[in-house]
C-alpha cells in the first residue's frame, strides 16, 4: 500500500507519447475493484472505445476534453473541464479529444474492452477486443 503522486507519474510523458504516435501513453497505478486505475496526459484524439462490463470514470486533472458518446438517442458531445468528473455508461462507444494537452485520472473496466479506428464504430462490425483499456 502506498500513495501515488499523479503529477510525478505523468511528468515524464514525452511529446511523442502525448501525440499517441507510440500507442497508449497511460500509466497504470493499480486496481480498483474490477477496474484499472491509471492516469494519462495526451494531446491527440484516440480511437473509439467501449467497456461492456462496467462504467468508466474519467477525472480531468489538467486541460479540457471534448468527449463524444454514441448513445441510443444519437451522438452526444460533452465538454469535461479541468477538475470535472464524468462517468461513461457501460457499453457506450466513446472517444475524447483534448483541447491542447489534457491529463486525466481514470478507472476503466478490465474485461472485454473494445477499440475501433472506424469513423463510426456502430456501423463498422470490426472492433478490436483489447481486454484492457485504451485511453478515451
Amino acid at each position: 500500500m502506498r500513495a501515488h503522486r499523479i503529477a510525478e507519474i505523468l511528468e515524464g510523458t514525452s511529446e511523442e507519447e502525448m501525440s499517441l504516435q507510440r500507442g497508449d501513453p497511460s500509466r497504470i497505478v493499480g486496481k480498483l475493484n474490477h477496474c484499472l486505475l491509471g492516469a494519462v496526459r495526451f494531446s491527440a484524439q484516440g480511437p473509439w472505445e467501449r467497456h461492456p462490463d462496467g462504467d468508466e470514470l474519467l477525472h480531468v486533472l489538467e486541460g479540457e476534453l471534448e468527449l463524444t458518446l454514441l448513445a441510443p438517442e444519437g451522438r452526444v458531445e460533452v465538454t469535461v473541464s479541468e477538475g470535472s468528473v464524468f462517468v461513461v455508461p457501460r457499453g457506450l462507444w466513446h472517444r475524447s479529444r483534448p483541447r491542447g494537452v489534457a491529463a486525466m485520472l481514470f478507472a476503466t473496466p478490465t474485461r472485454d474492452g473494445e477499440i475501433s479506428f472506424a469513423d463510426d464504430p456502430v456501423l463498422d462490425q470490426g472492433p478490436v477486443d483489447v481486454g484492457a483499456p485504451h485511453r478515451s
